[in-house]
Protein backbone atom coordinates (compact mmCIF):
# COMPACT_ATOMS: atom_id res chain seq x y z
CA UNK A 1 0.00 0.00 0.00
CA UNK A 2 1.35 3.42 -0.77
CA UNK A 3 -0.08 5.54 2.47
CA UNK A 4 -1.75 3.73 4.94
CA UNK A 5 -3.13 7.23 6.07
CA UNK A 6 -4.56 8.27 2.94
CA UNK A 7 -8.15 9.59 3.38
CA UNK A 8 -10.48 8.33 0.65
CA UNK A 9 -14.02 10.05 -0.01
CA UNK A 10 -16.26 6.98 -1.63
CA UNK A 11 -19.34 9.09 -3.15
CA UNK A 12 -22.27 6.79 -4.01
CA UNK A 13 -25.97 6.75 -3.70
CA UNK A 14 -25.96 2.79 -3.45
CA UNK A 15 -25.71 2.44 0.53
CA UNK A 16 -24.77 -0.96 0.73
CA UNK A 17 -22.06 -0.98 -1.80
CA UNK A 18 -20.74 1.80 0.09
CA UNK A 19 -20.63 0.65 3.19
CA UNK A 20 -18.82 -2.78 1.38
CA UNK A 21 -16.12 -0.43 0.18
CA UNK A 22 -15.54 1.46 3.51
CA UNK A 23 -15.53 -1.94 5.24
CA UNK A 24 -13.08 -3.38 2.21
CA UNK A 25 -10.75 0.27 2.21
CA UNK A 26 -10.49 0.89 6.11
CA UNK A 27 -9.26 -3.15 5.89
CA UNK A 28 -6.68 -2.45 3.64
CA UNK A 29 -5.34 0.49 6.00
CA UNK A 30 -7.32 3.67 4.47
CA UNK A 31 -9.33 6.00 5.92
CA UNK A 32 -12.63 6.13 4.96
CA UNK A 33 -15.64 8.56 4.40
CA UNK A 34 -18.89 7.81 2.76
CA UNK A 35 -21.01 10.70 0.90
CA UNK A 36 -24.39 9.48 -0.50
CA UNK A 37 -24.68 12.33 -3.00
CA UNK A 38 -22.93 15.26 -5.15
CA UNK A 39 -24.60 17.70 -2.52
CA UNK A 40 -23.02 15.63 1.01
CA UNK A 41 -20.02 14.79 -1.04
CA UNK A 42 -19.38 18.98 -1.49
CA UNK A 43 -20.29 19.73 2.20
CA UNK A 44 -17.54 16.83 3.26
CA UNK A 45 -15.01 18.36 1.26
CA UNK A 46 -14.96 21.99 2.76
CA UNK A 47 -14.49 20.73 5.98
CA UNK A 48 -11.91 17.43 5.12
CA UNK A 49 -8.84 17.15 3.30
CA UNK A 50 -9.28 13.85 0.82
CA UNK A 51 -6.12 11.82 -1.01
CA UNK A 52 -8.61 10.40 -3.34
CA UNK A 53 -12.15 9.94 -4.38
CA UNK A 54 -14.29 6.82 -5.36
CA UNK A 55 -17.28 8.57 -7.46
CA UNK A 56 -20.49 6.56 -8.32
CA UNK A 57 -21.44 8.12 -12.19
CA UNK A 58 -24.94 7.76 -11.70
CA UNK A 59 -26.44 9.40 -8.79
CA UNK A 60 -30.01 10.69 -7.60
CA UNK A 61 -29.25 14.77 -8.57
CA UNK A 62 -26.05 16.12 -9.37
CA UNK A 63 -23.88 12.55 -11.19
CA UNK A 64 -20.50 11.95 -11.32
CA UNK A 65 -19.31 13.10 -14.75
CA UNK A 66 -20.80 16.72 -13.50
CA UNK A 67 -18.86 16.83 -9.49
CA UNK A 68 -16.23 15.45 -11.41
CA UNK A 69 -15.79 18.72 -13.60
CA UNK A 70 -16.21 20.76 -11.29
CA UNK A 71 -13.36 19.63 -9.32
CA UNK A 72 -11.48 19.73 -11.66
CA UNK A 73 -12.66 24.01 -12.67
CA UNK A 74 -11.37 24.30 -9.06
CA UNK A 75 -7.67 24.76 -9.56
CA UNK A 76 -7.29 23.81 -5.42
CA UNK A 77 -9.08 20.79 -5.28
CA UNK A 78 -7.75 19.74 -8.47
CA UNK A 79 -4.18 19.35 -6.84
CA UNK A 80 -5.49 17.57 -4.54
CA UNK A 81 -7.92 14.89 -5.38
CA UNK A 82 -7.20 12.38 -7.80
CA UNK A 83 -10.82 10.65 -8.66
CA UNK A 84 -11.35 6.92 -9.91
CA UNK A 85 -14.97 7.02 -11.02
CA UNK A 86 -17.35 3.37 -10.61
CA UNK A 87 -20.08 3.07 -13.45
CA UNK A 88 -22.12 0.46 -14.72
CA UNK A 89 -21.71 1.84 -17.84
CA UNK A 90 -18.74 0.33 -19.73
CA UNK A 91 -19.17 1.16 -23.27
CA UNK A 92 -16.01 3.26 -24.55
CA UNK A 93 -17.73 6.56 -25.08
CA UNK A 94 -18.74 5.99 -21.71
CA UNK A 95 -15.13 5.60 -20.39
CA UNK A 96 -14.20 8.45 -22.73
CA UNK A 97 -16.67 10.79 -21.12
CA UNK A 98 -15.17 10.19 -17.45
CA UNK A 99 -11.64 10.72 -19.06
CA UNK A 100 -13.01 14.29 -20.47
CA UNK A 101 -14.40 14.97 -17.13
CA UNK A 102 -10.79 14.47 -15.53
CA UNK A 103 -11.14 11.27 -13.80
CA UNK A 104 -7.63 9.39 -13.19
CA UNK A 105 -9.18 6.16 -13.81
CA UNK A 106 -12.53 4.34 -14.01
CA UNK A 107 -13.63 1.23 -13.22
CA UNK A 108 -16.63 -0.90 -14.57
CA UNK A 109 -19.25 -2.67 -11.66
CA UNK A 110 -18.99 -5.30 -11.28
CA UNK A 111 -15.63 -5.12 -9.69
CA UNK A 112 -13.15 -7.51 -7.55
CA UNK A 113 -12.53 -5.76 -4.60
CA UNK A 114 -8.74 -6.47 -5.20
CA UNK A 115 -8.60 -5.01 -8.50
CA UNK A 116 -10.24 -1.53 -6.91
CA UNK A 117 -7.32 -1.48 -4.52
CA UNK A 118 -4.45 -1.77 -7.30
CA UNK A 119 -6.17 1.03 -8.97
CA UNK A 120 -6.17 3.06 -5.97
CA UNK A 121 -2.64 2.30 -5.25
CA UNK A 122 -1.72 3.20 -8.68
CA UNK A 123 -3.61 6.48 -8.43
CA UNK A 124 -2.20 7.41 -5.48
CA UNK A 125 1.29 6.14 -6.38
CA UNK A 126 1.61 8.34 -9.70
CA UNK A 127 -0.14 11.49 -7.17
CA UNK A 128 2.51 11.32 -5.05
CA UNK A 129 5.67 11.12 -7.65
CA UNK A 130 3.47 13.99 -9.33
CA UNK A 131 3.64 15.64 -5.69
CA UNK A 132 7.14 15.53 -5.54
CA UNK A 133 7.97 16.89 -8.76
CA UNK A 134 6.01 20.21 -8.10
CA UNK A 135 6.27 22.93 -5.91
CA UNK A 136 3.52 25.36 -5.63
CA UNK A 137 3.36 28.41 -3.92
CA UNK A 138 0.74 30.84 -4.40
CA UNK A 139 -0.63 30.81 -7.47
CA UNK A 140 2.37 29.86 -8.68
CA UNK A 141 3.80 25.81 -9.94
CA UNK A 142 7.51 25.21 -10.53
CA UNK A 143 7.57 22.04 -12.39
CA UNK A 144 11.00 20.74 -11.04
CA UNK A 145 11.16 18.08 -14.17
CA UNK A 146 10.70 20.52 -16.82
CA UNK A 147 12.10 23.74 -14.91
CA UNK A 148 8.29 25.16 -15.94
CA UNK A 149 6.66 27.88 -13.93
CA UNK A 150 2.99 28.10 -14.56
CA UNK A 151 0.67 30.75 -12.57
CA UNK A 152 -2.88 29.39 -12.84
CA UNK A 153 -1.82 27.10 -15.31
CA UNK A 154 -0.37 29.62 -17.68
CA UNK A 155 3.18 29.44 -18.15
CA UNK A 156 4.99 32.09 -16.80
CA UNK A 157 8.36 33.21 -19.33
CA UNK A 158 11.70 32.70 -17.32
CA UNK A 159 15.17 33.13 -18.50
CA UNK A 160 17.69 30.25 -18.64
CA UNK A 161 19.24 31.72 -15.66
CA UNK A 162 15.91 32.28 -13.78
CA UNK A 163 15.32 28.81 -14.45
CA UNK A 164 18.05 27.11 -13.40
CA UNK A 165 18.54 29.30 -10.25
CA UNK A 166 14.43 28.89 -9.19
CA UNK A 167 14.90 25.19 -9.76
CA UNK A 168 17.89 25.32 -7.54
CA UNK A 169 15.95 26.49 -4.92
CA UNK A 170 12.98 25.02 -5.10
CA UNK A 171 15.03 21.62 -5.26
CA UNK A 172 14.77 22.38 -1.46
CA UNK A 173 12.07 24.77 -0.15
CA UNK A 174 12.27 25.96 2.95
CA UNK A 175 15.91 25.64 3.23
CA UNK A 176 18.45 28.85 2.78
CA UNK A 177 20.80 28.60 -0.19
CA UNK A 178 24.10 30.91 -0.15
CA UNK A 179 24.77 33.33 -2.90
CA UNK A 180 27.98 31.27 -3.68
CA UNK A 181 26.40 27.69 -4.53
CA UNK A 182 23.64 29.69 -6.43
CA UNK A 183 26.36 31.10 -8.38
CA UNK A 184 27.90 27.43 -9.09
CA UNK A 185 24.75 26.52 -10.08
CA UNK A 186 23.13 29.04 -12.56
CA UNK A 187 26.58 30.79 -13.93
CA UNK A 188 25.74 34.07 -12.67
CA UNK A 189 29.28 35.89 -10.69
CA UNK A 190 28.50 37.62 -7.86
CA UNK A 191 26.33 40.45 -7.25
CA UNK A 192 24.39 38.86 -10.58
CA UNK A 193 22.74 36.30 -8.53
CA UNK A 194 21.04 39.66 -6.60
CA UNK A 195 20.29 40.82 -9.78
CA UNK A 196 18.55 37.27 -10.89
CA UNK A 197 16.47 37.38 -7.80
CA UNK A 198 15.33 40.64 -8.50
CA UNK A 199 13.78 39.80 -11.87
CA UNK A 200 12.64 36.50 -10.75
CA UNK A 201 10.48 37.98 -7.84
CA UNK A 202 9.20 40.71 -9.90
CA UNK A 203 7.17 37.36 -11.76
CA UNK A 204 6.58 35.46 -8.51
CA UNK A 205 5.95 38.51 -5.78
CA UNK A 206 2.70 40.84 -5.39
CA UNK A 207 5.13 43.11 -3.84
CA UNK A 208 8.46 42.56 -4.92
CA UNK A 209 10.21 44.98 -1.94
CA UNK A 210 8.09 42.94 0.50
CA UNK A 211 8.27 39.13 -0.85
CA UNK A 212 6.57 36.64 0.43
CA UNK A 213 8.11 33.32 -1.08
CA UNK A 214 11.44 34.34 -2.20
CA UNK A 215 13.46 35.52 0.37
CA UNK A 216 16.79 36.93 1.60
CA UNK A 217 18.13 35.49 5.15
CA UNK A 218 20.76 37.31 6.49
CA UNK A 219 24.17 36.13 6.69
CA UNK A 220 22.57 32.75 5.24
CA UNK A 221 21.22 33.74 1.49
CA UNK A 222 17.76 32.99 -0.29
CA UNK A 223 15.15 30.14 0.30
CA UNK A 224 12.01 29.86 -1.53
CA UNK A 225 8.76 29.43 0.77
CA UNK A 226 6.28 27.13 -0.84
CA UNK A 227 2.64 26.28 0.54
Amino acid sequence: MIDNASHILVVDDDARLASLLKQYLSDNGYRVTVAESAAIARQKMKGLTFDLMVLDRMMPGEDGLSLARSIRADQIASKTKPILMLTAMADSSDRIDGLEAGVDDYLTKPFEPRELLLRIEAILRRAKIETNSRIVFGDFSFDLTKSELTQDGTIVNLTSSEQILLKTLAETPGVPISRDNLSLSSGAQGRAVDVQITRLRRKIEEDPKLPRYLQTVRGEGYVLWAD
